[in-house]
């Protein structure tokens, strides 16, 4: 670990940076962004309705009729196309009145739904202004009353992460909702926390070379996190591994118990599985690959495979035979993909009294803290 000086001292030289960026990279931010967040996918049925009165149209942009507030309605798809109480058509918007909440699935959400059939049931995917989806992604991803230098840099984190997906974005949505892009649901999630640091930081995000770059985050790295090469083999001049602030994290360390029969039955191809021994690891210990030995053979299998097929918190972990047990007990660190920010780096950062774009130059390395306007 770095002594805490060296963040000091680190942190300044990168304010002054950052300053420098301000002066000279601004422009104004353009007034609303919508992101197209894909809510539900591929059911045969949706939930859906409106807090407030809610005008339904068709493709088109005709109005079909109005959905009284409050009420609960059911999506279907039926023959190619989405049948909503006595409206059918190849796509359905839900646009509430006044400012009001639409329905999906089983949250209230900011903005409108579209309805789209597809070969397995019906997408509903949110329209909803950039800042209004950060309110809820802030308090899905973190805590809202973690200290605000931390919300903020989450906020700015998932904003450019957000902006990122949606430059890439080429089909009916920018974003999922899930672990798997950054976790949004609905006003449930909103608090004045997250509101408030999301209002703090509006339209600032990270940049490199001027243009927005990934910022991926994560909850814990276990005391250092990665370079983006070995964990996606693509490498990112931000996204290198730094030591982590995160030792009062509850996800820092971590143990699982595995029967061997369970082990066995998880891990198919070998047999009954004697032992489980890296074979290749990042440079701050997570498993790249890791060879699988049993009575019936081995195998050698990715890290992240590994952990998803045994619900592991993390790739950085080590695989034992218990003392006098047929039990394998797995010992780990961190919770997540440990690239970019960590969230609990982040959590007792801000609680020491470094600001938000201290901890963002801290994590993103070769970046820079912009506003940009956004087409």
């Amino acid at each position: 670990m770095k002594p805490q000086l060296s963040l000091v001292a680190r942190c300044r030289h990168l304010l002054w940076m950052t300053v420098i960026a301000w002066l000279f990279i601004v422009a104004p931010a353009q007034a609303a962004v919508l992101l197209r967040i894909a809510v539900e996918q591929d059911l045969s049925q949706v939930k859906v309705g409106s807090s407030t009165q809610a005008v339904v149209r068709d493709s088109s942009g005709q109005v079909l009729g109005n959905l009284s507030p409050q009420g609960g309605f059911v999506a279907e798809a039926k023959s190619g196309k989405v049948a909503l109480d006595q409206w059918k058509s190849n796509q359905l918007w839900i646009e509430p009145s006044n400012g009001g909440y639409v329905w999906i699935g089983d949250g209230w959400y900011r903005g409108s739904a579209l309805l789209i059939p597809q070969e397995d049931g019906i997408t509903a995917i949110n329209y909803v202004d950039l800042e209004q989806y950060l309110y809820s992604v802030l308090g899905s991803e973190m805590d809202g009353g973690w200290p605000q230098e931390a919300l903020k840099a989450q906020a700015v984190a998932a904003r450019t992460y957000a902006l990122y997906k949606r430059e890439r974005s080429n089909g009916m949505y920018d974003l999922g909702n899930d672990q798997l892009w950054q976790v949004y649901e609905g006003v449930s999630k909103e608090s004045p926390g997250t509101q408030a640091a999301v209002s703090a930081t509006q339209g600032q995000v990270l940049t490199h070379n001027g243009s927005v770059i990934l910022a991926a985050f994560h909850s814990s790295s276990g005391g250092h996190t990665e370079n983006s090469e070995d964990v996606w083999h693509n490498p990112l001049p931000y996204l290198r591994g730094v030591p982590d602030y995160d030792q009062n994290s509850p996800v820092f360390e971590w143990t699982k118990t595995f029967s061997q029969a369970d082990l066995s039955q998880r891990i198919s191809g070998v047999g009954t599985v004697q032992a489980m021994t890296p074979e290749q690891t990042s440079a701050y210990g997570s498993v790249i690959t890791m060879k699988v030995t049993g009575d019936g053979g081995s195998r050698v299998m990715d890290g992240e495979e590994i952990a998803n097929l045994l619900g592991l918190r993390s790739t950085r972990f080590r695989v034992n035979r218990a003392n006098g047990s047929t039990n394998f007990v797995v010992t780990g660190r961190g919770f997540g993909h440990g690239v970019g920010l960590s969230q609990w780096g982040a959590y007792h950062l801000a609680s020491k009294g470094y600001n938000y774009y201290q901890i963002l130059l801290y994590y993103y390395r070769d970046s820079i803290l912009a506003k940009i306007q956004v087409q």
